[in-house]
């Protein structure tokens, strides 16, 4: 693959990630001031937690989505199509063994939290949060096999199609649950609305990628050895999902625990405006992901060094520019946003804005792990600093209020810096000085690929 078809495929990822990602944006925000208005803050405090419940399906996946999915692109991409198609198949049967799990693990927490009558000490009918929780982890577990079919995409090399679907997903549930909002629905009904478009999109996505890859004169076989790869990486890849739901949900428990669920809300709003950043140069990692693994499974090193260091440079500018944006005009835009409905003390704010720098240094490495299919460095290191982080949210929190919350969740962030950014360049053969070390070299190439593209 020469530089003009990286290029090409770098810039039409980029470029469907950024619909992505500001629809994301988008389903994130836009719904905030009409949860707010239509169920108020204590009320929406209450879905915040309630909807924690169905994270723990993340460990019933058991990370065979993200080890199949890998495997799988290495292995077509590598032309070994046999082993493939054995991959394909052994990775369904992995992914639906999981998904049988996942059901019994719903069936049994419903069961345990209503003996205890946990639903019962909510604001929201105790049969509505049993019932609309059931809803939420039928659409978790749907979504297993979406990691799988995400493969064919980028085996494809239509990784761009696959975004864009995703994108017409989210822009549905944001209409939809407006939909459901603006008619006065409450918790059952957008759940319900959520689930609909949920298994239509399944269905949908795993129809088109089949069509995309070319596997009908090859005859997939489920072979133990495939079945072990998977578990052994899975295992590796099931601690992303853990270490996500320790510090996202476990840092919205903490504060609703020793907060109360209307600082649930600000904790939550504040957290997510901040993310939006994260999202910004989380396209910079989606759209050199799919040629970035391509070109490592070909062995081409010097293109992947090359590509990995103009990508992490690039993300720590955009988390500079970002930060920026949000200290001059961020809070009135985020008192905007939430329509003065919550106080948000300022020293929270400025806390926050630590956090989105020390993210743009280690967020966009991590695709060292991805697409070398090493996930335990990464997932070790991510799970313990999570609890760190949590930890100190706890104890910081009941000394200090949102302020002690909001430390502790930049601690984890500060960990990760000084930690996934060494290892990632020594994981592909490099040092960090190295991604300093060719500046000029980068930027001459990266406008050079950018002048043939756009003269073609």
């Amino acid at each position: 693959m020469g530089d003009h078809s990286i290029t090409k495929g770098i810039i039409s990822n980029g470029l469907a990630n950024i619909i992505q990602k500001s629809v994301r944006i988008l389903d994130q925000l836009l719904l905030v001031p009409f949860f707010l208005t239509s169920w108020g803050a204590a009320y929406y405090g209450e879905w915040l937690t309630l909807s924690i419940i169905p994270s723990v399906l993340a460990f019933a996946d058991l990370g065979f989505g993200s080890a199949v999915s890998n495997s799988f692109v290495l292995a077509y991409a590598a032309g070994d199509k046999q082993r493939a198609a054995n991959l394909n198949k052994s990775g369904y049967l992995a992914i639906s063994l999981s998904v049988a799990l996942g059901i019994l693990l719903t069936v049994a927490i419903l069961l345990f939290g209503d003996s205890l009558q946990l639903f019962h000490k909510s604001l929201i009918p105790a049969h509505e949060a049993i019932l609309a929780v059931s809803l939420m982890m039928t659409a978790r577990l749907l979504g297993f096999y979406n990691q799988l079919v995400e493969g064919y995409y980028r085996s494809a090399r239509k990784a761009a199609w696959g975004s864009l679907l995703d994108s017409g997903l989210h822009v549905v549930n944001i209409l939809v649950g407006l939909g459901v909002l603006l008619a006065g629905g409450g918790i059952v009904g957008y759940t319900c609305s959520q689930l609909i478009v949920s298994v239509v999109f399944t269905s949908l996505y795993i129809c088109m990628g089949r069509r995309l890859i070319d596997l009908s004169s090859f005859r997939g076989r489920i072979l133990k050895e495939d079945l072990k790869q998977i578990t052994v990486k899975g295992l590796g890849y099931l601690m992303t999902p853990i270490w996500q739901s320790i510090y996202f949900q476990g840092g919205t428990f903490v504060v609703r625990l020793t907060l109360g669920a209307e600082s649930v809300a600000v904790f939550n709003t504040v957290r997510t405006v901040c993310r939006s950043v994260n999202q910004t140069y989380s396209i910079i990692n989606a759209s050199i992901y799919p040629d970035l693994q391509y070109e490592y499974g070909r062995g081409n090193m010097q293109t992947v060094h090359r590509l990995f260091r103009i990508a992490v440079l690039f993300s720590m500018l955009i988390g500079i520019i970002g930060t920026m944006v949000l200290v001059f005009w961020g809070f009135e835009l985020y008192e905007w946003w939430t329509q003065s409905v919550l106080f948000t003390p300022t020293n929270v704010w400025w806390v926050f804005m630590f956090g989105i720098l020390f993210n743009a240094v280690w967020w966009t490495s991590v695709v060292a792990y991805r697409m070398t299919n090493q996930p335990y460095h990464f997932a070790i290191m991510s799970t313990v600093a999570a609890c760190i982080s949590v930890g100190c949210s706890y104890f910081l929190s009941l000394l200090w209020g949102l302020l002690g919350a909001a430390v502790g969740a930049v601690i984890y962030d500060a960990i990760m810096m000084f930690y996934v950014l060494p290892d990632s360049c020594h994981l592909l053969g490099m040092k960090v000085k190295d991604l300093f070390g060719h500046i000029n070299e980068d930027r001459s190439y990266l406008l050079k690929c950018i002048f043939k593209y756009g003269k073609k």
